[in-house]
């Protein structure tokens, strides 16, 4: 753990055991041992600079993509939504944006610049980082083609900038330099939405997705990663699960990738269903699901 004084010196929020429930997009989760939020990017390096170099991190965007098991997390959590959050227009082609931009908030920046190539952005519930991490992608655009370089944090607290060039990626995967703690910036590439067609096609795949998704309710986007040539969506809805409840766990009755927590939910149940999906997904298809959702934590007492 970080000595009391270094604890002290630091600017933004120090937690301790701070229910996770209260930080993902499933409302659901065990304490992290310690959660930070910093007041800014010079009290984010102090504050990793002074972890000891086996702690556990989380790094956490807006939680919209992770399930933290019913008995938490070991480590340090690090939010950076709200604080670690520049954005703006550097020169011709080139968008500037810190890794706690919410990407719904990235891709309107570029919308009121008049600015094509971002618009899938808006279909993201997360932020820039948490795209960066996992190539995240909408309606057919992913993070990574459109990125020109990334800003890295290191774990001993120390940043680079990589050329996206360096970056090995593929369908919501990506590697990364050994010792890299979290992604802190990238420039994007852009160009001017010259008739003002991206920007349509932009609010028409808003307006589908509030028709066609479980927005408002509590769960994590698209559960599952679609397996090649196919979608999970139409698997799962084949092998009669749509709609399917285990404990407090659904799946979503409106599109079947996504699984919602009813009240009173708890992890396990999350994690129970999505096991139970890929099993009888694989045995009446001969399809192994593969989740598109970070599990981790610790397993909680039943």
């Amino acid at each position: 753990m970080m000595a009391a004084a270094e604890s002290r010196a630091v600017r933004g929020r120090v937690l301790e055991n701070e229910p996770m429930a209260r930080h993902t997009s499933w409302r659901v989760g065990g304490a992290a041992r310690r959660y930070f939020e910093p007041a800014d990017r010079a009290d984010l390096i102090a504050f990793v600079q002074a972890l000891p170099p086996a702690e556990p991190v989380l790094w956490l965007g807006l939680g919209s993509n992770l399930l933290v098991r019913d008995g938490g997390w070991p480590g340090t959590v690090i939010a950076l939504h709200g604080a670690v959050d520049a954005l703006r227009l550097e020169q011709d082609g080139v968008l500037y944006a810190e890794a706690g931009v919410h990407c719904a908030r990235l891709a309107k920046f570029a919308q009121q610049h008049a600015l094509a190539g971002l618009g899938f952005m808006a279909g993201i519930p997360g932020t820039v980082g948490g795209a960066l991490a996992m190539n995240a992608g909408a309606w057919g655009g992913e993070t990574w083609p459109r990125v020109i370089e990334a800003e890295v944090l290191m774990r001993d607290g120390g940043s680079r900038w990589i050329a996206a060039a360096a970056v090995r990626y593929g369908y919501r995967h990506v590697e990364l330099p050994d010792g890299v703690l979290g992604m802190l910036a990238a420039r994007f590439r852009v160009e001017p939405d010259i008739d003002g067609e991206h920007a349509r096609q932009t609010r028409d795949s808003l307006a589908r997705r509030k028709a066609t998704q479980p927005v408002g309710k509590p769960s994590a986007g698209s559960t599952f990663r679609n397996p090649p040539g196919d979608h999970a969506a139409r698997l799962i809805e084949s092998c009669d699960l749509k709609g399917m409840k285990l404990g407090g766990a659904q799946v979503s009755p409106q599109h079947a990738n996504f699984i919602i927590a009813e009240a009173g939910a708890r992890a396990a149940d999350i994690e129970q269903l999505i096991q139970h999906i890929r099993d009888t997904v694989e045995a009446r298809t001969g399809v192994r699901l593969e989740p598109e959702v970070r599990i981790v934590g610790e397993a909680g007492h039943a």
